[in-house]
């Protein structure tokens, strides 16, 4: 992925599918220990549902549940929950958080041996923990078929989890983060260590969060941490041979709290966009219903569905001028807003493409005028003319309804603000050709302004308008409502004549 510079997708892993994802990746966890806690041995879920079917089986065994493991379990919590709270509370006066786990682990496994609780009561322990390193050896290839799509799906989690922090961190300390260089670094971390039987490698929130807040700022730390984790393989490990599971899992569960705690927030983030609470929630119920990789894709999918969705139904407005200012904002947001006489100002804010082009028609045609009803407003007179005078015209009766309706319109000029449209289509140039052509067919000239130059390269490789035409594109609105009034009054005295059908 960082060879082949892939690096933008992350782009589309925004703030609320990354917390739902989060959150939702946290219940599978929950649902994985369990079984830990109350001393069940059950077989494992996988697949789609796996969180579903694993509480299933908690609860048809639930009359298994070992006593010792359970009250083991309780006391843990007893322990750590308030211990983590006050460690969050005063972490502002403390050098270093507390090793509340440490203390636990230590005190469990000195409880469980000398109270030999495994042979006693039966609890499950960790049993022979295997010391030392095993000798480095190439990967099996024959398991590539078996573990192939597994491995793009863990990779492309445990990418979006260290961008993700690593962005948080950035922000908070002030510096930039390259996304291909985090995916050269994550694979090369995953590469080497293969060779010797390590699991997958990516960011850890937790541990990454105790060296922030203790000061740690290069990789000398990471030297640091190895040295430890050395001395746990070599001499520490069996001294664990005792611990109860339970607190193992324990553990786990209390530090997945961060993520669980994010319901919190929903309220917060439902009055700032609701958009992005709908986000989170898919997010977070298909990662924990369904399976993690699936949860991931179906929250980039819906995201992305989402801003579709926003430009599909776009706000558009008609604009008015501020005369101290000389702006034009919105009449319908700022009061004390002058129009100008026979003049529209209409802006639309979202690109312009085939999903919203029948939206921004629409909404032109209700807020200006619809030409097209105009039409056949010219042709109903025409026709109650006929009947009144009697009187029998030859050709074509399209011909005689603009002969008899020549009266100009209390509009003369529509202009388009396109400064909030990035980007049009095909579609998109031609409805504003159709525009353009329907306006024009009842006498109303057709202005756009503050066109952006990817929006004026489109409109010329679309022929939207001929060489000579281009004087129609201007810069700023105040300009377009000048050449309006220009044109206007070269033409002569405009005579309102009742006929206007906007939709308002």
């Amino acid at each position: 992925m960082g060879f082949f510079q892939v690096g933008f997708v992350s782009v589309y892993l925004s703030d609320a599918l990354l917390s739902g994802f989060v959150t939702g990746a946290s219940f599978t966890i929950l649902t994985s220990q369990a079984k830990y806690l109350l001393g069940l041995s059950l077989p494992r879920s996988h697949g789609v549902g796996s969180v579903i079917t694993t509480w299933i089986h908690i609860f048809r065994n639930i009359r298994n549940t070992n006593i010792c493991d359970l009250i083991t379990s309780l006391l843990c919590l007893l322990v750590l929950v308030p211990s983590k709270e006050l460690n969050e509370h005063f972490k502002d006066k403390l050098k270093a958080p507390i090793p509340v786990e440490l203390i636990v682990v230590v005190a469990a496994t000195l409880a469980s041996h000398f109270g030999k609780l495994n042979g006693n009561y039966n609890s499950s322990i960790a049993g022979h923990i295997p010391t030392g390193f095993m000798p480095p050896k190439a990967p099996d290839w024959s398991l590539i078929p078996n573990v192939a799509v597994d491995a793009i799906a863990i990779s492309i989690i445990g990418f979006a989890i260290t961008v993700s922090l690593s962005e948080m961190f950035a922000k908070k300390h002030g510096y930039t983060v390259k996304a291909n260089q985090e995916m050269y670094a994550i694979g090369f971390c995953n590469i080497i260590p293969s060779f010797f039987h390590c699991i997958t490698t990516s960011a850890a929130l937790a541990k990454t969060l105790v060296k922030e807040s203790t000061g740690c700022q290069t990789q000398l730390s990471a030297i640091v941490t190895a040295l430890v984790l050395l001395l746990v393989l070599l001499v520490i490990a069996p001294l664990f041979y005792s611990l109860q599971k339970c607190v193992l899992g324990v553990i786990t569960i209390v530090n997945l709290r961060g993520a669980l705690l994010k319901f919190r927030d929903l309220p917060k983030m439902w009055r700032l966009s609701r958009m992005d609470t709908v986000i989170w929630f898919v997010t977070m119920l298909s990662s924990a219903l369904l399976s993690t990789e699936i949860g991931l894709l179906v929250g980039v999918c819906f995201s992305m569905f989402c801003v579709i969705l926003r430009t599909q139904k776009p706000k558009n407005s008609l604009l008015g001028l501020e005369e101290e200012s000389e702006t034009f904002e919105s009449i319908s947001t700022y009061k004390n807003l002058r129009s100008k006489s026979g003049i529209k100002v209409f802006r639309f804010i979202a690109p312009l493409y085939y999903i919203n082009k029948e939206c921004f028609k629409s909404a032109l045609y209700k807020k200006a005028l619809n030409p097209v009803l105009v039409k056949a407003a010219w042709k109903k007179a025409a026709k109650r003319k006929l009947k009144e005078e009697m009187v029998t015209f030859r050709g074509d009766p399209d011909e005689v309804s603009m002969q008899l309706s020549h009266d100009p319109l209390e509009v003369h000029t529509i202009v388009i603000d396109c400064s909030a449209i990035q980007f049009l289509d095909t579609a998109g140039i031609h409805t504003l050709k159709e525009v353009r052509r329907d306006y024009e067919a009842v006498g109303i000239q057709v202005l756009l302004a503050q066109c952006n130059p990817s929006v004026r390269d489109s409109l010329a490789r679309g022929e939207y308008c001929k060489k000579e035409e281009e004087t129609l594109l201007f810069y700023s609105l105040s300009e377009a409502v000048a050449f309006a009034e220009d044109s206007q009054n070269q033409k002569g005295v405009c005579v309102v004549n009742g006929l206007s059908l906007s939709g308002d």
